[in-house]
């Protein structure tokens, strides 16, 4: 068994609008922006309960979006789950898993990153086979 939950929801922003879209989502939320781990890419903006915001610098050419990060404490248990209800694997890295939705949406497979909190507000998913549930 693993567990799993929303625990990010990033606004993703391109070099050229990510300063002015920062400021102002940091205004809208009434939150100045802080530097993630001293990565400038990267700014917490707060929470929506037990949510974290964040504002995101990408890279040229990718389009303003808000994305959400699902933390895992297995990511590959996780990643199987969400294939089976139709997901499709944008891109696989060392730590992480971007997948879309079948509606087309981008969103992350992650290792818990929200501390403490993960446990009691994350679903409990059931071990499953090949075959199905265990």
């Amino acid at each position: 068994m693993h567990r799993s939950r929303i625990g990010v929801v990033l606004l993703d922003f391109p070099s050229d609008t990510h300063d002015a879209a920062q400021q102002f989502w940091a205004g809208a939320v009434g939150h100045e922006a802080e530097s993630e781990d001293g990565d400038p890419d990267y700014a917490l903006l707060g929470r929506l309960g037990t949510v974290k915001l964040f504002t995101q610098r990408t890279g040229f050419g990718t389009p303003a979006r808000v994305h959400l990060d699902i933390e895992t404490d297995d990511v590959a248990a996780e990643v199987a789950r969400l294939l089976a209800l139709g997901a499709a694997v944008e891109a696989a890295h060392n730590h992480f898993t971007v997948l879309r939705d079948p509606g087309g949406i981008v969103f992350c497979v992650v290792p818990v990153q929200t501390g403490d909190d993960f446990a009691p507000n994350a679903t409990t998913w059931p071990q499953r086979s090949r075959a199905g549930v265990i």
